[in-house]
């Protein structure tokens, strides 16, 4: 693990501060409970596992990866000759680390890139893809968005709203129209226009109308005919503030289409960022954008470093004991 203790060197953190921020919430809840642990226990033994294990599921992290996480911890405990608290924090922090590393950077290597944003009505989709457009319209890139949400009353009007605010393209047709219609004029729009990112809007939809998400699957034949050279990323907007609930419509819309990412909104609203870790270790797709705030700039990358040290940032880590030097538990290994 020691290639992950290295990115927690603390230099790069103060770069995302705006990300820590969005995470206020739940770093000062899981701070309180894993600093709760630390203090009550002395000795790494089975019922510091439990509660360990307890906590983490409090924490909105999960059973199975709750589970997986005190097991892993386990085994690098019993690597060390003695077991400080300080080495307890650390393991713990790259065992996470490890978890949700990866993949979590939409690469722009395609001209223009395609990214599908799917997902329920509800969980901030409209909102997203305005902010998504504004964030690539302010690296220099040049955007445009489809309106393929054709059915909901009123979704073309705020898209385009929410478009103008960005200063990006739009391509849209008449309430009711075939939403593949619009993918394919849209697609044609990106090649002539030599566009570098196109957004695709999506009508909301559950997992189980068949219909819908053949829809979803017709839209992506579309986009795959029609820039065959381009890479296609299927981003799914969860709701961070439904906590496990939203793992589980990640794992049921996973089943019936090609999720490459995740956008979670409402970051800043909730305590229940620990979904971060479940949704990646149990099904293995990456966190790509969080919404930290309202404005138009509040999407940000997922910064898998900046997310773990802020989950940590204000945890204890001196244990409850009558000597104030004593820095390390006895171990059960």
């Amino acid at each position: 693990m020691n290639e992950v203790i290295i990115i927690f060197g603390g230099c790069i953190m103060g770069l995302f501060d705006k990300i820590k921020q969005g995470l206020q919430k739940t770093k000062e809840s899981f701070a309180e409970r894993i600093g709760s642990i630390i203090k009550s226990f002395q000795k790494v033994d089975e019922d510091f596992f439990e509660q360990l294990e307890e906590t983490l599921i409090l924490s909105d992290i999960g059973a199975a990866t709750a589970s997986d996480i005190c097991d892993k911890l386990r085994g690098e405990l019993k690597k060390l000759k003695e077991v400080e608290v300080d080495k307890v924090i650390i393991c713990l922090k790259n065992i996470i680390a490890e978890m949700i590393l990866g993949e979590n950077e939409i690469e722009l290597s395609t001209k223009p890139t395609v990214i599908m944003v799917i997902g329920v009505n509800g969980a901030g989709k409209t909102t997203s893809i305005g902010k998504l457009a504004a964030n690539y319209k302010s690296g220099g890139k040049k955007v445009m968005v489809v309106a393929a949400d054709t059915f909901r009353a009123a979704a073309i009007e705020q898209l385009s709203t929410w478009t103008k605010r960005a200063g990006v393209d739009i391509i849209k047709h008449a309430e009711g129209s075939d939403p593949a219609a619009v993918v394919f004029d849209g697609c044609k729009a990106a090649v002539a226009r030599g566009i570098d990112v196109l957004i695709i809007d999506t009508a909301g939809r559950l997992h189980n109308k068949k219909h819908l998400m053949d829809e979803l699957k017709k839209m992506a034949r579309i986009v795959s005919k029609e820039l065959p050279e381009s890479k296609l990323e299927t981003l799914l907007v969860l709701d961070s503030t439904t906590g496990q609930n939203a793992v589980s419509q990640a794992r049921l819309f996973n089943e019936t289409s090609d999720v490459t990412g995740i956008i979670l909104t409402k970051l800043d609203g909730t305590a229940k960022g620990g979904i971060i870790i479940s949704i990646k270790n149990e099904l293995n797709i990456p966190v790509k954008f969080v919404g930290v705030g309202e404005k138009l700039d509040d999407l940000e990358p997922f910064s898998a470093e900046s997310f773990v040290e802020a989950l940590f940032e204000g945890v204890n880590l001196m244990p409850m004991t009558e000597d104030k030097n004593e820095k390390s538990y006895n171990s059960d290994k």
